[in-house]
């Protein structure tokens, strides 16, 4: 869950699994975070929907590991 200033900056960013307060300092997430922005479609139950959220890195390696498939995961070799 992200909050906004009046101006657009980045204020706060909320686990939407457990809550935890991540850390933004000047308009800038510093910590870890998957954000996931997804519309859902035609063949979904959610047509329509639009759903948004954020999860800390700890959420996410535990939903990660529940998985029956593994997440494919690559090295990336240029850093942003």
């Amino acid at each position: 869950m992200r909050k906004y200033t009046r101006n657009g900056d980045l204020e706060t960013v909320i686990c939407n699994g457990c809550g935890k307060k991540l850390i933004v300092k000047d308009g800038i997430l510093r910590e870890g975070v998957l954000r996931l922005d997804h519309a859902w479609d035609f063949f979904s139950e959610k047509d329509g929907e639009v759903h948004h959220m954020d999860l800390c890195e700890d959420c996410y390696d535990q939903i990660v590991r529940n998985l029956r498939i593994p997440v494919e995961i690559e090295e990336s070799t240029e850093l942003l």
